[in-house]
């Protein structure tokens, strides 16, 4: 299994589309709009490399609104 957090930058206004949009794709598990530099954190989870790949190029960046997304992988330590 493979998680991550990521980090979206949005066009202005569409934080609150690109959450209910996000909400409704399969392996989102969070999200939630945030101040700061990224208008929103997503958490993810996913079977493989290749499967969070097609998530976030296929789906997430797809969202209207979605501007860049930033992915950071959870390691083991």
């Amino acid at each position: 299994m493979v998680n991550a957090y990521i980090l979206i930058t949005a066009e202005a206004g569409e934080a609150g589309n690109i959450v209910k949009q996000a909400k409704k794709i399969e392996g989102v598990t969070s999200i939630d709009a945030v101040t700061g530099p990224y208008d929103a954190i997503t958490f993810v989870e996913a079977p493989d490399f290749n499967t969070l790949g097609n998530l976030v190029v296929a789906k997430i960046q797809k969202i209207k609104g979605v501007i860049r997304t930033l992915t950071c992988i959870l390691v083991e330590l």
